[in-house]
């Protein structure tokens, strides 16, 4: 059996300490002929759900005259253990089909690859962004409504640049948002972490009454919140589908780039904006701003060249149902996870309640 577009004999390695310089200068060497790694040595190895591996590596005079960086990040799942997920390919392919060769707000790839069948491995060698000079974002960080509106330009450049693309219709492996079980199952998924923070007093206190009160309400409106993105008509783009602000690297010159495309999909483009928007602001900077900001993103996206952009009216009616999507996302959180899960629960519970989100999605009921 052949694997991945490049027809590979052999699978793709499971285990951090299978990453070698001779596997890494397979990889390399078909993007860049007649690569190879001379040595390689890990810097960072960081296990999760996947993996990152960072590593410092020397190349023969091919891959140096090729201009390859001494420092890579390589993305997969290293972990030794089975995913059921695809997160790995998609992220894989993303990079592959969509991303390489192309000015986009996402990190720099120099190759990907990914497995067929069932074993879901994908892996992307990718620039090393601890050497780049920037800042990774966190929901600690507070960045206010101009870094808000600074980060929804450089959203909407990459929403324009896919913006009703043959090129992202063409792709027919890449999920529809919100028509794939990672995102219509991922509550249920999830639902024993649900259940663990609707049993804690630092939740209870930030959630909705009505979801307290009644958790299946959630389920339900949830379910709703798909139905209805599945329902509606209009251009498409890429969606990140996970673009929070702890998804973000600032760059040094002050352009922002999300990261972590394992649950990149093709919709509407607000699914983003909301996630990240709602997450990135305190309650009373989006109470203030939220209009304002989402007829920035719009501006922006039409500068891009995109066509048939809906108005502004109607971005703002598609925008309320999808505070739901983040209360969804944030609840299946833990505190050790490293972000600031308290706040971001808070700030979509709230948003839900002062958008009507709760009623616009039960009147479709």
């Amino acid at each position: 059996m052949s694997h991945g577009p490049y027809a590979r004999p052999a699978p793709l390695p499971g285990h951090w300490e299978e990453v070698t310089a001779s596997w890494l200068s397979s990889l390399l060497e078909q993007q860049y002929p007649g690569t190879a790694v001379e040595h390689l040595e890990v810097v960072e190895l960081r296990n999760t759900h996947t993996s990152k591996i960072r590593v410092a590596v020397g190349y023969n005079d091919t891959g140096l005259s090729a201009g390859l960086p001494e420092r890579l990040c390589i993305k997969g799942n290293f972990t030794g253990r089975h995913n059921p997920f695809e997160i790995c390919r998609m992220e894989a392919r993303f990079y592959h089909d969509l991303a390489e060769g192309h000015a986009l707000p996402a990190p720099v790839s120099y190759c990907s690859d990914w497995d067929e069948g069932a074993g879901n491995q994908g892996v992307v060698v990718l620039e090393d962004l601890v050497e780049a000079g920037g800042e990774f974002g966190s929901t600690y960080q507070r960045i206010g409504t101009e870094g808000v509106a600074r980060a929804l330009t450089d959203l909407a450049a990459l929403h324009g640049h896919f913006w009703n693309s043959p090129r992202l219709a063409a792709a027919d492996w890449l999920p529809r948002s919100m028509d794939t079980p990672g995102d219509c199952d991922q509550p249920r998924i999830i639902w024993w972490l649900v259940e663990e923070n609707l049993s804690r007093d630092v939740y209870i206190e930030r959630l909705p009454g009505w979801m307290v009160a009644d958790p299946r309400r959630f389920l339900r409106a949830y379910d709703l919140l798909n139905h209805w993105a599945r329902e509606q008509r209009g251009p498409e783009t890429i969606v990140h589908g996970d673009s929070y602000l702890g998804n973000t690297y600032l760059r040094p010159d002050g352009h922002r780039i999300w990261l972590d495309w394992q649950m990149v999909r093709r919709g509407s483009g607000l699914r983003d904006v909301s996630y990240f928007l709602v997450g990135a602001l305190t309650i009373e900077e989006r109470r203030a701003a939220e209009r304002d900001l989402l007829a920035h993103y719009r501006d922006a996206l039409r500068a891009t060249g995109a066509r048939d952009v809906p108005a502004l009216g109607t971005m703002w009616e598609h925008y309320r149902h999808w505070a739901m999507y983040g209360l969804m996302s944030w609840m299946g959180t833990r505190d050790h996870w490293g972000q600031d899960n308290h706040s971001a629960i808070h700030r979509f519970s709230v948003a839900t309640d002062d958008l009507g989100t709760l009623g616009l999605l039960e009147a479709l009921a």
